[in-house]
């Protein structure tokens, strides 16, 4: 068994993707002519989104929808930075949401964490050493 995709339910599909394109630099890899999917190209594992009325299709018991105004989701997506000062600042330019700010950990790594624009949490860290 491989890990091979995530997929985050979202409100708007295309706004998403043009966020995470902004704020973190990956590039589009593909959408449906819908605006319902997209794919980023991250790396081995392919960040996704897909809209609620999708999520929502295939989810027949239902879903807990994020929300910007609440906490976060116990779960984040972690991008590892060689400058994570410079990357957070675009992040934040780009729309996202200061939750934590960066701080060294006593191990030597940097990490931040941010909410996107769908209230999801991103951690931007230095690699592990």
């Amino acid at each position: 068994m491989k890990f091979k995709y995530t997929i985050i339910y979202v409100e708007d599909v295309a706004k998403t993707i043009q966020f995470y394109e902004t704020a973190f630099g990956f590039t589009k890899k593909f959408i449906t002519p819908e605006n319902d999917y997209a794919e980023l190209i991250t790396g081995e594992t392919t960040l996704s989104f897909a809209s609620f009325e999708l999520a929502s299709s295939n989810l027949k018991n239902g879903f807990k929808k994020s929300n910007m105004s609440k906490k976060p989701f116990g779960i984040e997506l972690a991008f590892t930075s060689e400058k994570i000062e410079e990357d957070f600042k675009k992040a934040v330019s780009a729309g996202a949401i200061i939750y934590e700010e960066i701080k060294e950990k006593p191990w030597g790594q940097k990490v931040g964490y941010l909410k996107d624009i769908n209230g999801f949490l991103i951690e931007i860290c230095t690699p592990m050493i």
